[in-house]
């Protein structure tokens, strides 16, 4: 059973997003790894993009196949996890804490409400 910390908010794609000091901490869920199989490369956006929600800011490359990784809001890329360059299987190892992938200054701050619940991405992937 796929692991949901209730303190996170989760996109219909399956990125989870948490806000720390302003900023959204953005990953991907402990269910996509787990769908993505072997994680072995990540495709990242560079510090300074601007993205729209829902916009496509990288790639994930698992042994299988490739998947999108998409914006859960408006921003700016503040920064990157730099390690997964080196060490993309952390995505697979601890997709909450080190497997997390950008870090974006949102344009609004209240779009975060708009992300689903715990609960709601439960029941989407259940």
């Amino acid at each position: 059973m796929s692991q949901i910390p209730e303190n996170l908010k989760y996109t219909d794609d399956h990125e989870w997003a948490e806000l720390k000091d302003g900023l959204l901490l953005v990953g991907i869920t402990d269910h996509a790894q787990s769908e993505l199989g072997d994680i072995v490369f990540v495709e990242l956006p560079d510090i300074g993009d601007v993205v729209e929600k829902g916009d496509s800011f990288g790639t994930i490359e698992a042994v299988k196949t490739v998947a999108e990784l998409y914006s859960p809001i408006s921003g700016e890329i503040i920064e990157i996890n730099e390690e997964l360059a080196d060490a993309a299987e952390s995505i697979n190892e601890a997709p909450y804490s080190k497997g997390w992938i950008v870090k974006i200054k949102p344009v609004d701050i209240s779009h975060i409400e708009n992300l689903l619940s715990a609960d709601q991405y439960s029941a989407l992937i259940h």
